[in-house]
């Protein structure tokens, strides 16, 4: 790696580059980078790197890690919640523990897109999950089919969204998934990096032609009374408006809905993720 590399990972991103044997000890250093995303993420996201995932030809691992707890700012009191149904399609449900809580939300209905959305802020007001609950049991493809990064920040601005008495029931969740983001990304046009012949690396290396052979994600959020826990690892090989009358509203998440985790005054979603089956 050139020194000038090394530099600005440490300097701008606040990364660290460390040296590992992947020609002669391919399989340790996928267990050494293993526990270290381990530990980064509280022991939640455990193999990033699958067996034979490194070898011998491996020569430069990227890897990043998240992990978040937060407490809501009102936590949901353990003795509301109660077995309730949650439904996966029109005509099939299954039981799920139903968290429930009645009392000022910031809120909105969009009926143009048939959708409610509800903020619940983590303690200190930094952060806050967003809900983004589907009118139709069976609306959540259609959301997502008209949903954009745009779209996503004009409804959930304070401009959109009013301070409401809302009842909410919120089934205790946890979501975990691996994803292989090299077909993601290339479909967003990251193109060069896979290519043998057009990856061009050099600004980290002379040395060595570098090209870019796989990229994995996992991620894992549990959502409780409490609070929400939450991780997330990729590993690349190579205030609220008020209105004059009160309201009263229902926000019912017993069907498919998003959630996304936003660090509120930067608008930037750390997690986001949609829970079909509690």
């Amino acid at each position: 790696m050139s020194k000038e590399y090394i530099n600005n990972v440490k300097k701008l991103y606040l990364a660290s580059v460390e040296s590992t044997d992947f020609a002669n000890a391919p399989e340790e250093s996928r267990q050494m980078i293993n526990s270290w995303v381990e530990r980064q993420t509280n022991e939640k996201i455990k193999d990033l790197f699958p067996n034979g995932s490194i070898d011998s030809s491996t020569i430069l691992v990227l890897v990043n890690a998240i992990y978040f707890k937060g407490q809501w700012q009102q936590k949901f009191k353990e003795e509301n919640t109660v077995e309730e149904k949650f439904w996966l399609s029109k005509d099939r449900s299954k039981s799920v523990q139903m968290m429930k809580e009645t009392k000022d939300f910031n809120f909105t209905s969009l009926e143009d897109m048939q959708v409610k959305i509800l903020e619940i802020p983590y303690k200190g007001e930094e952060l806050s999950m967003m809900l983004l609950l589907p009118n139709e049991v069976d609306g959540l493809q259609k959301l997502e089919d008209k949903l954009t990064a745009e779209k996503l920040l004009e409804w959930t601005s304070s401009q959109n969204m009013w301070k409401s008495q809302v009842d909410l029931h919120l089934p205790r969740f946890k979501v975990e998934e691996s994803y292989d983001l090299k077909a993601i990304l290339v479909a967003l046009g990251v193109v060069d990096a896979f290519s043998s012949r057009d990856a061009d690396f050099s600004g980290m290396t002379r040395k060595h032609s570098l090209v870019v052979s796989q990229a994995v994600h996992k991620s894992f959020v549990e959502v409780n009374e409490e609070g929400t826990e939450a991780a997330a690892a990729t590993g690349i090989t190579v205030g609220a408006t008020s209105i004059s009358t009160p309201r009263y509203e229902h926000f019912h998440c017993d069907h498919p809905f998003l959630f996304f985790i936003r660090h509120n005054k930067t608008n930037s979603i750390l997690f986001l993720g949609r829970v079909s089956s509690p």
